[in-house]
């Protein structure tokens, strides 16, 4: 049974980590005495649910979580330095402080170490989320008890909004442009004036061709951006677009 630890200090564990190539070790009053900070554990780097979603929407929603009174923000999975090094690397996870609990020390005094050796992973944590004050756990968003991997309640938005229901998520921004091209610099400038943060796609990389640009905008020129999914169009749509706001 996983239990919820609310009112409960965390575990007095010591972290072996890597820091500018050398061993350093950080203990959970390092993390955690006289701050605010977010855990969200959960069974492994590089796995699909962790990479896909738990992961970047932590790491997106950072500066929202900072201006609701969040020190720092904490992935924490039984894996080793290295991998968790080259997961954040590759994730371009600048904004979460990777946690190897590599030996499941604190896992297991959280009582959210579980057994994975159907799938060959041995123990890893249980996937959940935490608030932690001066070492102190407020609130818990535990996964519920049932086979396979649940993704409900951990997710970066529930934790939002439990810190602040009335806080806004940023903008979901996607500009999809080309090398050399004037009209992409002018939106990207525009987007950057206003502080708004987007994910750049270029035309020609990783598979993605003028046909995939056609394919999803209905149109060949570029730029096109997307905010929230929907589809604004060029660099004079979203100027209009802003100047709207």
């Amino acid at each position: 049974m996983l239990e919820n630890r609310e009112g409960q200090a965390v575990p007095q564990v010591t972290f072996n980590t890597r820091q500018n190539n050398e061993w350093v070790q950080i203990t959970s009053d390092d993390l955690f005495k006289g701050k605010n900070v977010i855990v969200f554990a959960l069974p492994g780097a590089f796995t699909p649910t962790c990479s896909s979603t738990h992961l970047p929407r932590y790491n997106e929603l950072a500066q929202v979580f900072a201006e609701n009174g969040i020190d720092d923000i904490i992935c924490l999975s039984v894996n080793d330095p290295f991998v968790m090094d080259a997961w954040a690397g590759d994730q371009s996870a600048e904004n979460i402080s990777m946690l190897p609990d590599g030996n499941g020390d604190f896992s297991r005094g959280m009582g959210m170490l579980v057994n994975k050796a159907d799938l060959g992973f041995g123990d890893r944590s249980w996937r959940y989320s935490m608030l932690v004050r001066d070492g102190v756990i407020e609130k818990m968003f535990i996964e519920p008890d049932v086979p396979g991997d649940p993704f409900e309640v951990s997710d970066a938005d529930t934790m939002l909004n439990y810190l602040n229901p009335e806080a806004q998520p940023p903008k979901r921004i996607t500009l999809i442009g080309k090398p050399g091209c004037s009209h992409c610099t002018r939106a990207k400038a525009a987007l950057n004036e206003r502080g708004l943060k987007f994910e750049e796609i270029t035309v020609g990389s990783h598979g993605v061709s003028l046909a995939t640009l056609h394919a999803v905008s209905g149109r060949g020129t570029t730029p096109q951006i997307f905010i929230e999914g929907e589809h604004v169009g060029g660099a004079d749509e979203l100027e209009a677009w802003l100047a709207a706001q």
